[in-house]
């Protein structure tokens, strides 16, 4: 009997078959196998590299750089940080570790090393040691922000249970050039870290960048799982934002003004230096100042405060300009215009007279001896003429009563709401710089304005803004408004050359050059009136007169030893001004007597 035997092409056929799947299941294998690492490799190369390269590396990759606050270096002609970044460590101990070390690490000795390494004193040494006794602690602070150099030290220590991380530290290179403007950065109300004050709180967003973010799936043991979804984007670095401030006219500035608050005993004060034809601001500090780099050993949460934008007050006689130009634009009065003073005035709405300062009655004066010997009822003889409400609008267009714009944190706007009650005592002792209050940028905006042939320019200390992917956001000269007429704004410069030459601000003069500006000795508010003991010296003006570069108001709260602006105020402002056009190398203006200037000197510094 023959065995039976499957036909050699069924054979052959079936086997073909399963070949074939089965080389399909492997191609396919392959594809997805290759796809996959196409993707790992090229599409999500930067999440796993970003994995693989270490917790530091991925921290970096996370979590952006915040931007740098850049100034100008003029004569050197090179950007310099105002706020920075420096790469520092954070040092810190594991006293289990310490204990567990066979034979065990002695907690004071590696405190007494520490504290030589850091030079901490005998009680800090000693509260150290203190918490490295403690066996079951997993971890101590010793100290943070160690520079590079302290931290070989401690390296080279090699002492067990001690270690360290590097932290990204904010840091501010340039000292006594004003805390006000830069801010710092510091823990937020949640606790984050965030910019506070000036630049810093201001340009907060664009400083920080865009963190970045890592999401993966895991598995149950915490693992990333290769083929898991994931996401990976790295940060984006904060920008730079580059001021208008110049390194050595801020420098200068800060120093003159921190030096004429000690000299008067003062309270404080302020310096703000503008360019006349663009509006930026070339300097501005505060009294009393702060050090960003130590912003948490200020008592009093004010001094924060850039009292050159925040601290309105009543600014006084240095307002007077202000009156003069309404007056001159709408042809109530020319320089020459006279009124008999007879030291005093009535007002509606008022029941004693308003007089002069130090009751001074100076008979018929013209316009221009009004603002010399800072004549008040001239000033309200001057508001009469023109009427409440054309000087109540031109005080508006001066831009008193709102924020200048300026792109700084904690501005405020003054007040001037009084002029809008209607009464004529509002009006009268507004002339004259009573009853309103203003900031001292508000001030310096306004006489600018006047050395700027009337045009009003708002005011700017950010430069331009650069972004990481090339952009740069630059400032432009930002033209508000005219206030007055060309031909005013020269006649009132030359009135206040006059107040210079032979008025109250004799001592703000600069020999070589024609000056324009005004003194102001204003009296500070009380419940119960004016308190007679204390006054705040102001002066604004602008130089070379005949051409204006530069406008500055210099403010003096409460100097105890004098009491009138031209000997606080007026010799810090001509001070100041005397560097600025040397610094500039401005050509001068008139011929120079060196016996005069000596004389100058001797009487005003």
């Amino acid at each position: 009997m023959k065995r039976w035997k499957a036909p050699s092409r069924s054979a052959g056929t079936g086997t073909g078959w399963r070949t074939r799947v089965l080389l399909a299941c492997f191609a396919l294998s392959a594809l997805v196998l290759a796809g996959k690492l196409f993707f790992l490799q090229v599409l999500d190369h930067a999440f796993y590299e970003a994995l693989a390269s270490g917790q530091h590396s991925l921290f970096k990759e996370l979590f952006p750089e915040r931007g740098d606050i850049l100034i100008h270096d003029a004569k050197e002609d090179r950007l310099v940080a105002l706020a920075t970044n420096e790469q520092l460590a954070l040092v810190y101990a594991d006293p289990r570790q310490m204990h567990r070390t066979k034979p065990s690490v002695d907690p004071t000795e590696t405190a007494k090393t520490l504290g030589e390494i850091l030079g901490l004193d005998e009680a800090k040494t000693t509260d150290l040691a203190v918490r490295l006794s403690r066996p079951e602690d997993p971890y101590e602070p010793v100290a943070s922000r160690i520079p590079e150099e302290t931290l070989k030290k401690i390296i080279d220590a090699k002492l067990s249970g001690i270690g360290y991380v590097r932290e990204s530290v904010r840091i501010y290179p340039e000292q006594d050039m004003g805390g006000h403007v830069t801010g710092f950065v510091g823990a937020d109300t949640e606790g984050r870290q965030a910019g506070r004050y000036g630049i810093e709180g201001r340009f907060d967003e664009a400083l920080t960048g865009v963190p970045g973010f890592l999401r993966s799936e895991r598995d149950i043991a915490g693992r990333i799982i290769a083929v898991g979804d994931r996401a990976f984007e790295p940060a984006v670095d904060g920008a730079d934002v580059v001021l208008t401030i110049d390194r050595t006219v801020q420098y200068m500035a800060c120093s003159k003004l921190q030096r004429s608050v000690a000299k008067h005993g003062a309270d404080g004060g302020s310096l703000v230096v503008l360019e006349v034809a663009t509006g930026r601001v070339l300097a501005m500090c505060g009294s009393p100042d702060f050090d960003p780099n130590a912003y948490g050993d200020v008592t009093g949460v004010n001094t924060f405060n850039n009292p050159a934008i925040f601290q309105a007050y009543e600014p006084g006689s240095v307002f007077k300009p202000v009156t003069m130009a309404a007056a001159l634009d709408t042809g109530s009065v020319i320089p020459d215009t006279t009124f008999e003073d007879t030291g005093s005035v009535m007002v509606d709405g008022w029941y004693k007279p308003i007089a002069n300062a130090e009751g001074k009655s100076y008979g018929v004066v013209s316009m221009t001896r009004v603002l010399e010997d800072s004549i008040n009822t001239g000033m309200v003889f001057a508001m009469r003429q023109m009427g409440m409400d054309p000087f109540t609008s031109y005080v508006k267009q001066f831009g008193f009563g709102a924020k200048t714009g300026i792109e700084l944190d904690t501005e405020m706007p003054g007040d001037v709401s009084p002029l809008d009650i209607g009464g004529e005592v509002y009006a009268a002792t507004a002339s004259f710089g009573q009853g309103i209050t203003v900031t001292p940028l508000q001030l310096a905006s306004a006489y600018a304005a006047i050395a700027n042939g009337g045009v009003l320019l708002e005011p700017h200390v950010v430069d331009e803004v650069r972004y990481t992917d090339g952009r740069i956001d630059k400032t432009s000269v930002k033209e508000q408004r005219r206030i007055m007429q060309e031909k005013t704004s020269h006649l009132l410069g030359a009135m206040l050359i006059s107040v210079v030459e032979n008025g109250h601000g004799t001592c703000a003069g600069v020999p070589g050059y024609y000056v324009g500006g005004k003194t102001g000795t204003a009296q500070v508010p009380t419940k119960e009136g004016y308190d007679e003991n204390v006054t705040i010296g102001s002066f604004a003006g602008f130089a070379p007169a005949n051409d204006p570069r530069f406008v500055i108001m210099a403010r003096v709260d409460n100097p105890k030893d004098v009491k009138w602006a031209e000997s606080t105020a007026a010799p810090l402002f001509g001070d100041m001004m005397d560097f600025l056009l040397r610094y500039y190398e401005v050509p001068p203006t008139r011929p120079m007597d060196e016996q005069v200037v000596q004389r100058f000197h001797k009487r005003c510094y």
